[in-house]
């Protein structure tokens, strides 16, 4: 009687078992969850970008209003939180599709890419979560800086008096230029962030704490809104102008500030800008990453229970 060959010796069948057994432990243990993943980003980028606007809405509103001013004239300081619950009203929600969108986004590329190429996985993402929300962030922002440049006295207001006059196209004014400023800008920062967490996490050899979470986040908006303040400058002029249609098109803005206020004209706003997201960013990004893992925390607690 012969001896079958591909009969496994009892080790070796042991091990093939417990690799199996490990292998599909693994799988049950860390599915792909893309509805929690987006509920828990929804949850998190809410809680982030309300904290965010309400505590630093006043240096967004000098940055705006440096912004529109022309010539030699000078700033208002008075109303500085002037449309600031009008503005909550879009931003919870921006800001929850925002990281809804992107969190399960980013998942979902980082299994597809290659490791090395993890910095484009983040940049993908943070444009699609841009994109995503720009639906509702175009509108708020629109109404947020006619308030803050004194064009209307309340939100609901603005929106009316924004329709009545412009038609609903009016709520999108400056729409290209938003996404020209907003896409790149939101790639970056999160790219930058996630990047960086990536190599400290490496070089520390653990996970990072809030202050550390809060600093990278500082330096990744900082960056960002100094690289972006031109794009900056066209939108606010674009969604600030209302029916005197002073500009025709993003190109007609950047010609017409050229010719008449010259290249230094994109950087105004620069210094509020780089304060208002630098220090944004700590918040942001401290607050988003300590409502996950609450999140994570709890959601680990409630498997514990049941399972």
């Amino acid at each position: 009687m012969s001896v079958n060959p591909k009969i496994e010796s009892p080790d070796a069948l042991k091990h093939k078992l417990f690799r199996t057994k490990d292998a599909s432990i693994s799988r049950k243990e860390d599915p792909f969850d893309f509805v929690r993943a987006l509920l828990d980003g929804a949850i998190a980028g809410a809680a982030a970008g309300v904290v965010v606007e309400s505590a630093l809405y006043p240096l967004d509103t000098i940055k705006t209003r440096l912004q529109t001013v022309r010539g030699g004239g000078q700033i208002v300081l008075k109303g500085l939180y002037s449309g600031l619950l009008g503005n909550l009203a879009g931003v919870l929600p921006a800001s929850a599709i925002f990281i809804g969108v992107y969190e399960p986004t980013k998942q979902k590329l980082l299994k597809i890419c290659p490791e090395n190429l993890s910095a484009l996985a983040h940049l993908t993402a943070g444009a699609v979560g841009g994109a995503a929300s720009s639906i509702i962030r175009v509108p708020t922002e629109v109404v947020k800086q006619r308030m803050q440049t004194g064009h209307f006295a309340s939100a609901p207001d603005a929106v009316r008096l924004i329709v009545a006059k412009e038609g609903f196209k009016g709520l999108f004014a400056g729409y290209n230029s938003f996404l020209l400023r907003d896409l790149p800008f939101d790639a970056i920062q999160f790219c930058i962030y996630e990047q960086l967490r990536i190599g400290y996490k490496l070089a520390a050899k653990r996970d990072l704490s809030d202050p550390e979470n809060a600093v990278i986040g500082a330096f990744a908006g900082a960056i960002t809104g100094a690289v972006t303040t031109p794009l900056d400058v066209i939108k606010t002029r674009l969604m600030v102008q209302g029916s005197a249609n002073q500009y025709r098109s993003i190109s007609h803005c950047v010609g017409t500030i050229l010719k008449e206020e010259g290249p230094s004209a994109f950087l105004k706003g620069i210094g509020p800008r780089v304060m208002w997201i630098g220090i944004g960013g700590s918040i942001f990004f401290g607050v988003l990453e300590r409502t996950k893992q609450l999140l994570a925390a709890n959601k680990s607690s409630y498997s514990d229970k049941f399972n």
